[in-house]
């Protein structure tokens, strides 16, 4: 079969390549997803993040190798496997980042890349809520609304403000600091997925669009320096799949990476010990990862508002259930992440550099420990880590996972970061508004002083799920893509995800990546 372009992962940022592409019927389009159909209703009540999180429910559920910052701990990291990709399992939160984060990208030597530059980009694919304005879009396919607000998510603000911090209607408007409710990937009730969003609305109306799933894409065909096809596995069956024009490669900070290794494309030193032939040297393959260390503070309460398991828990959450099938309504329809904060650990900084995640139940270890009884928590992270780790090869084996190091908390100063954050939150949640909830810390309680506060931040950080960095976009000797998001040395081949941001992002990742393609889809449709 042959196609002008063969794009890998049907994730957040290759629905929108497959939806813009195809939008030219002179173009045939192929797009090839390792996981199913997004048919899992898990998937489309914003609840079921709960239940998707600690299992492999479409859901790679990646480790991480031993992290000795963590005290030799294995990471967790879910990604999406479906439709959709991790916008399919993710928090539904829709942050872009700061404004500077771009100009920062822009000023590594990556024109078009600026935040004046990338805005339009975003607003093309918005449906805001709020309608059109100077920072959001109208008419866009993916829509940003927000969910119901728990009384614990208003109180958190109220806390919150009470503390001094301000407060903020909207992050991704004119100033990103300050409390404030989130904006959702949620429509009427149900997850809006890029799936939903770019992908279900023409799948079936143009002819020119062809989606495998269950497709497992083996290694990229290469003439010389060209990319000119791929090798999929499709339900069992190899596969050789001609791309006249280009393959995009869009499989996310870890299966980017990995497919380039596999087909020969990164450092000898990576591919000589599991018997793959060099074909074209790039070091910075698998290098740059970068993720949000994060903590989740935890804590019990006896009011059974706040979703959990006991048997009044269990009339309510049944009641909710009867609710949200009729209605699409409540607590079924929230993400239970309504409300969030950007704060400054110190005043002097330009931007912030912490983020909090109230949840309105209690998330202990990614939701795989469960507590009897009801609780609350409030994660928080820092946005621009000083650690930065790998993803390499365990084996040969395209159906393998990959080798994920992200030296969590490797960096003295991402620990004191951390912990000026950790007590920043607790102050927050010592205000009067959360009194009501009679909140009990389960793992700080008593204790105060930095070390012993530190060593509980080690036992207990991981990720929040924003892997990025892997094939990075720039023109130094570690880049893999140029500003273009062409693969370095190679034709026909670009990499289009979270993957080839330089530096994170302040904030989650999933609308930077919406954004990535939207960008590569301009360049595409005009090349």
């Amino acid at each position: 079969m042959e196609f002008d372009y063969i794009i890998v992962g049907a994730g957040s940022a290759g629905c929108v390549l497959a939806n813009r592409l195809s939008a030219d019927p002179s173009v045939r389009v192929c797009l090839l997803e390792a996981g199913g159909a997004d048919r899992s209703p898990l998937i489309h009540a914003p609840i079921g993040v709960a239940a998707i999180l600690p299992t492999r429910h479409v859901n790679w559920a990646f480790k991480t190798v031993p992290q000795p910052g963590l005290g030799g701990r294995l990471g967790y990291q879910p990604r999406g496997k479906t439709l959709g990709g991790s916008s399919s399992i993710n928090g539904m939160i829709y942050i872009r980042g700061h404004q500077s984060d771009f100009d920062d990208w822009a000023a590594l030597g990556n024109p078009g890349w600026s935040h004046a530059d990338v805005l339009p980009f975003f607003r093309k694919s918005e449906m805001y809520h709020g309608g059109a304005s100077a920072h959001h879009g109208g008419d866009g396919e993916l829509y940003v609304g927000r969910a119901p607000s728990h009384p614990a998510s208003q109180a958190f603000i109220k806390a919150a403000q009470l503390a001094g911090h301000p407060y903020n209607p909207d992050f991704n408007g004119a100033d990103q600091e300050g409390v404030g409710p989130y904006d959702v990937t949620i429509r009427e009730g149900r997850r809006w997925s890029t799936a939903t969003a770019f992908l279900k609305p023409v799948r079936e109306q143009r002819s020119n669009l062809v989606v495998f799933t269950n497709a497992q894409a083996e290694r990229i065909l290469l003439q010389g320096k060209r990319a000119v096809g791929v090798q999929v596995r499709i339900k069992g069956k190899r596969e050789a799949l001609k791309a006249r024009r280009e393959v995009l490669v869009s499989a996310g900070a870890f299966g980017s990476p990995q497919l380039l290794m596999l087909s020969g494309i990164g450092a000898e030193a990576e591919l000589k010990p599991h018997g793959i032939a060099v074909q074209h040297e790039l070091p910075g393959v698998g290098q740059n990862l970068q993720d949000h260390p994060d903590v989740v503070l935890c804590y019990r309460s006896q009011d059974t508002s706040l979703p959990g398991f006991s048997v009044t828990g269990g009339v309510k959450m049944t009641q909710a259930f009867v609710e949200y099938t009729r209605k699409k309504t409540g607590v079924f329809a929230s993400n239970c992440g309504e409300a969030g904060a950007f704060l400054k650990t110190d005043p002097g900084l330009s931007r912030p550099d912490i983020q909090l995640h109230s949840v309105i139940s209690l998330v202990d270890n990614h939701n795989r420990r469960l507590h009897w009884g009801h609780g609350y928590s409030c994660h928080v992270c820092v946005l621009r880590p000083k650690s930065i780790g790998t993803v390499g090869l365990h084996s040969a084996d395209p159906h393998a996972a990959p080798r994920i190091d992200p030296k969590l908390l490797s960096h003295d100063d991402d620990v004191r970061t951390l912990l000026k954050g950790y007590r920043m939150t607790r102050d927050i949640l010592e205000q009067a508004p959360m009194a009501r909830y009679a909140m009990r810390d389960i793992y700080s309680h008593g204790l105060y002083g930095d070390e012993e506060l530190i060593e509980v931040l080690r036992q207990r950080t991981d990720t929040i799920y924003h892997p990025v960095g892997t094939c990075k976009m720039g023109n130094d000797e570690a880049a893999v893509v140029d500003s273009q998001l062409r693969v370095q040395g190679m034709e026909g081949l670009r990499v289009v995800d979270a993957s080839i941001m330089p530096t994170l992002v302040g904030g989650n990742t999933n609308a930077a990546s919406i954004m990535i393609a939207e960008r590569a889809a301009q360049w595409l449709m005009g090349a």
